[in-house]
This record gives C-alpha cells, sequence and structure tokens, in this order.
C-alpha cells in the first residue's frame, strides 16, 4: 500500500477515474481499482478538479489584471490633475 502519491499520479488517477465514471463505472469501482478509499477520491476531487483549479488560475490572473489597471488609472488621473493645474496658471 502507498503512503503518498505525487501530484502528477494523482491528476493522472483523477483523469482515469472521469474515464472510467464515463463508462458507468461507480466510484466506489474505480477506488478498489486504484487502491484508494472513498474519502480520499473525494477529497482529491475536491482539491484537485481540473474546473475548480482553472477557475483558480483565471481568478488569479484577473486580480493581477485588476492590480495593473488600477496602477494606470491613477497614474492617468495624476497626468490628468497635473495638466489641469498647469492649464489653470496665468502666465
Amino acid at each position: 500500500m502507498r503512503r503518498r502519491w505525487t501530484a502528477d499520479q494523482i491528476t493522472r488517477l483523477l483523469k482515469e477515474a472521469d474515464q472510467d465514471l464515463a463508462k458507468k463505472l461507480t466510484v466506489s469501482d474505480i477506488c478498489r481499482k486504484h487502491g484508494i478509499s472513498q474519502s480520499m477520491y473525494y477529497r482529491w476531487r475536491d482539491k484537485r478538479d481540473p474546473k475548480k483549479v482553472d477557475a483558480d488560475r483565471q481568478h488569479r490572473e484577473m486580480v493581477i489584471e485588476n492590480e495593473r489597471l488600477k496602477k494606470l488609472v491613477a497614474e492617468l488621473l495624476l497626468d490628468n490633475q497635473i495638466l489641469q493645474d498647469v492649464s489653470k496658471k496665468k502666465w
């Protein structure tokens, strides 16, 4: 019996499990086939679900893009304020 699974092994196992589920196998059959418990399968599915991982990655990318855009807007507002102050002065 294994004690540790690498991330690649877990990902591969979950992909195989998805294929087996498409073949109408039950989760208990899949777990028996791979020698893992059902609770471990569901725990791994929660943490490494490809849809969830993609959504998390997209969220992180959107946060970074949002911060970049906020900085850009702040710089443009500052430039606009400086130009307004210069145009108000009488020479």
